[in-house]
């Protein structure tokens, strides 16, 4: 089988990169830079430009699947410029890879697996929201979320199967907001933000880079959450880091205001409340590894 990922030498595509050639599943990336073209046996570069709507259309050729990550991160202050990259770089290059394989009569893509965010649901403190419901987050992660599947969804049309994966919160050492979470506690630093109470629907990384495989193997369409079956509130998540780290907790609560005043808008990403459920995937056969938090931690942390 051939696969094209874009975003493959991000955090979740370095380690879908790793578990595909394990399994001798052939890789093509697509790269906007030229100077990280690569080609070796069953791994191989091409280069890609959505801003000016370039495509090397020969990274199609023997593509069954492609798992499309490529998004500009969102951990950073949430300029007007920032913003329109975040969206871009998600919506616009979606539409390159649809014209891309739309310009080729004789393709045989059968199924794209696209991340996506939990963002998209709406800020709730009681509500368990799972893949059927139609309310969307009226905030900027909400719409950009929306504005990225919907493009997505226009491979329906290219009779590709489409399957979209919304994942939550990350945990790796290796990136994400993990680290910053760790950092401070680290040094006896740990404070929870506002009353602490905002659902965090987590995901070890090892996880949700099984759940694209598991995608990828069985053909999956459809929209997946890819969260932990147990969610656990803010204050649950940080007492439990500086727990397994052994660290105090002893600094008051960070109030609400505090935060917006050192990020901006950004400010949401700590006090946004999604409690998700897992419930669709594990019913289609996949066994959670990490499906409690602390065994999750402890691996990360040990």
């Amino acid at each position: 089988m051939g696969v094209l990922i874009t975003g493959a030498t991000g955090l979740l595509g370095t380690r879908i990169v790793e578990l595909c050639l394990q399994k001798d599943v052939r890789v093509k990336y697509l790269t906007t830079s030229k100077e990280k073209i690569v080609s070796k046996k069953n791994y191989k570069g091409y280069y890609w430009n959505p801003e000016t709507n370039e495509i090397d259309t020969d990274c199609f050729k023997d593509v069954k699947v492609i798992i499309h990550l490529a998004g500009g991160t969102v951990s950073k202050r949430w300029t007007p410029s920032n913003k329109k990259e975040i969206l871009d770089s998600r919506v616009i290059s979606t539409r390159v890879l649809h014209r891309g394989i739309r310009s080729l009569p004789n393709h045989n893509v059968l199924q794209i697996i696209s991340a996506s965010g939990i963002n998209i649901y709406p800020d709730s403190l009681t509500k368990y929201y799972n893949e059927s419901e139609t309310e969307t987050d009226d905030s900027f992660l909400g719409d950009v979320v929306k504005a990225w599947e919907a493009e997505v969804d226009t491979f329906f049309g290219l009779n590709i199967k489409v399957a979209k994966v919304r994942i939550g919160l990350v945990l790796s050492n290796d990136g994400g907001a993990f680290p910053e979470f760790k950092k401070p506690t680290e040094l006896g630093l740990g404070a929870v933000f506002g009353k602490g109470e905002q659902w965090q629907s987590w995901i070890h990384i090892d996880d949700v880079v099984r759940v694209f495989m598991y995608l990828l193997k069985y053909c999956g369409e459809g929209t997946f959450n890819a969260v932990a079956p147990n969610p656990v509130t803010q204050s649950e998540l940080i007492k439990s880091i500086a727990k397994t780290m052994d660290k105090p907790m002893f600094l008051p609560n960070i109030p609400r205001v505090v935060m917006k005043l050192v990020l901006g808008e950004m400010h949401d990403l700590l006090f946004s409340s999604q409690r998700v459920s897992s419930k669709k995937i594990e019913e289609e056969g996949f066994v959670f590894k990490y499906p409690n938090l602390q065994p999750a931690l402890l691996e990360l942390l040990s």
